[in-house]
């Protein structure tokens, strides 16, 4: 195979840009995966960088969620937005009795049984009430998809639930049967954490990638700007040089609104449904404290604010407590997030606008008034699609466009998960697909 790839940015990784300078390491991005999707802890492997593989601090702190402006501890025992332990749910001042006792209806809802799809957002007030969706699903969805659990389609981003509930009957039930399955189960391999990375950042992932393709053509800051096809099969893609490529077959690994640009003239029904699928901008700030300066609160390893709040800020991190070597001892990171579905004007902000804006909010809630010796600003614009109501029939019909196209693969975060092992195994997909048509 003679294999190329065209990126349009000037270095590979897309939205994984890890920075290393003074010691520090500073996420652009993403700063973690998760263990329990294997994907990318394969990936590692192959590549050898098992040994590189870190899981979060042991002392790092839990979750917080801000509530009339104070950190309240995420319940222990909250898995997949369900709770599985009662006293800590009891205990926590995050949810009013009454909204306690409505997430105890829970045991006795029937399910639902028509198949159509609902939003996250309808889903989690019919099975827990209004109050843990405001004060707990709807901050922590924020921090995956920055979506809006209004709009979010329940099938296409949590199946789980669904399929727990119509299993068990009830969430509360079907995560506590799941929880006793996983205890007696062995699982094979170390013991991960629920988030890993790498020792020096998930950089380390694409540095160790570009390594291991010496047979590839790696074409970076070239732009694909149309595509066509000849009548012998062969593809031709013009580029933004003036440079034009032939190919048996194609992946597009770009967002759903610029591959729909692309095949518009060779299947305009097609991009029309890559179009459906929106997007939205985000904004990563990440400021670096002298610890001497100012006396860390606690806020574990960082805290999620609900929409009901009326903050820009959607979520904070503190990278020195979630993984270790990120800092000098003397450095505290903190990562802050801005942009979420509906609110996203603050992503565009002057850089000093913005920085003032996340110092302000940090410091009404966490008192921090101290300036920051280090700051790092990275603007994810049409980043992250949302998989609104409709996601998973809209998928099921550009997989049929596209399955009459030879030579044509799709992969990336807009069809079946946003996570970087998502991305990975979308990849995987998508090549071993375009083989296979070559094999015909």
């Amino acid at each position: 195979l003679q294999i190329t790839l065209l990126e349009a940015s000037e270095r590979l990784g897309g939205k994984i840009l890890t920075e290393r300078f003074d010691g520090l390491t500073i996420e652009g991005g993403p700063d973690s995966f998760l263990s329990s999707k294997p994907a990318a802890l394969r990936l590692c492997e192959e590549l050898g960088l098992a040994n590189e593989v870190i899981g979060t601090t042991e002392s790092g702190g839990g979750t917080y969620i801000l509530r009339n402006g104070r950190l309240e501890p995420l319940p222990e025992g909250i898995t997949m937005l369900v709770p599985t332990r009662l006293r800590p749910l009891l205990r926590s001042r995050l949810l009013s009795p009454l909204g306690k006792l409505r997430m105890g209806l829970d045991l006795f809802i029937r399910p639902r049984r028509s198949s159509a799809d609902e939003s996250v957002g309808h889903f989690v007030r019919r099975r827990l009430g209004r109050e843990a969706f405001e004060q707990m699903a709807q901050p922590l969805l924020s921090g995956i998809y920055a979506g809006d659990a209004e709009q979010l389609s329940l099938l296409a981003t949590f199946p789980r639930l669904r399929e727990t509930e119509l299993r068990y009957g009830s969430l509360t039930r079907g995560m506590l049967a799941q929880r006793r399955q996983a205890k007696t189960a062995q699982p094979a391999g170390p013991r991960r954490t629920a988030f890993i990375s790498l020792n020096h950042g998930v950089g380390e992932l694409i540095d160790a990638l570009v390594a291991a393709l010496p047979g590839v053509a790696l074409r970076p800051a070239t732009t694909a700007i149309a595509v066509e096809r000849r009548p012998d099969g062969v593809y031709l893609v013009s580029t933004s040089n003036g440079e034009r490529f032939e190919a048996d077959g194609l992946i597009f690994a770009t967002p759903a609104y610029v591959t729909a640009e692309l095949l518009a003239p060779l299947d305009p029904d097609l991009a029309d449904l890559l179009r459906r699928i929106p997007y939205v901008s985000t904004a990563t700030v990440t400021l670096g404290y002298r610890t001497t300066d100012f006396e860390q609160q606690s806020a574990g390893r960082g805290f999620v604010i609900p929409k009901i709040e009326d903050r820009e800020l959607t979520a904070v991190t503190w990278a020195t407590n979630k993984f270790a070597g990120r800092a000098p001892e003397d450095i505290a990171l903190v990562r802050a997030f801005v942009g979420r579905a509906g609110r996203e004007a603050a992503v565009d902000l002057p850089d000093d606008e913005l920085l003032t804006l996340v110092r302000r909010e940090l410091r009404e809630i966490l008192q921090i008034d101290d300036a920051p010796v280090v700051s790092r600003i990275y603007r994810w614009h049409r980043a992250l699609p949302q998989y609104v109501l409709g996601h998973t029939e809209r998928l099921s019909q550009i997989e049929a466009r596209v399955a009459r196209m030879s030579g044509i693969q799709l992969s990336g975060s807009a069809y079946r998960g946003v996570g970087i092992p998502d991305c990975i195994e979308s990849g995987q997909h998508a090549a071993a697909r375009l083989l296979e048509r070559f094999r015909e």
